[in-house]
């Protein structure tokens, strides 16, 4: 058998991806949300474009199934702004994972973005990536301990420094 039989690392990576985002549609779906397989496509094409545009590589599970989980159950994504609103976060994730100089592990950055898109910024993305993701990487980078437990964004009481 040749090399030439295999599929490409890449084709074997995109259909893994593609069998991961169709199976959030099952958890999805329970808030009115499903992904076309044309937004799925879409989506690994973005992460794909986002992972290059930024240096990053991601070895094994990517994070959309993680963001789509977190972000499914809020009151600012409808079916017809859904795949568009995972896209702009996947790309703002991983663009303040290069901010955060990768000082904030995945899930916790998942869960600030959640937290505020929901509450501060009322759904705004704009709003999220200008100031909110913004602010808190300039606290990283200032070496201010951002632990999770020292972060209470999940009661409300946490406020940027």
């Amino acid at each position: 058998m040749e090399i030439r039989d295999f599929p490409s690392i890449t084709q074997m990576q995109m259909a893994a991806a593609r069998e991961e985002l169709v199976k959030t549609n099952e958890f999805s779906g329970k808030f009115g949300l499903r992904l076309s397989d044309k937004d799925i496509y879409d989506l690994i094409a973005r992460r794909i474009d986002a992972l290059r545009d930024t240096g990053r590589i991601e070895l094994g599970q990517g994070i959309l199934s993680r963001m789509i989980f977190e972000f499914c159950d809020s009151p600012y994504l409808l079916q017809d702004n859904y795949a568009d609103t995972i896209a702009e976060l996947q790309d703002m994730f991983y663009y303040f994972k290069n901010e955060s100089m990768d000082l904030i592990s995945d899930d916790e950055l998942i869960e600030f973005m959640k937290w505020y898109f929901d509450n501060v910024c009322q759904g705004s993305l704009e709003y999220l990536s200008g100031t909110t993701l913004e602010d808190l990487c300039k606290e990283v980078r200032a070496g201010k301990d951002l632990k999770y437990n020292d972060l209470n964004w999940r009661d409300d009481t946490y406020e940027m420094r």
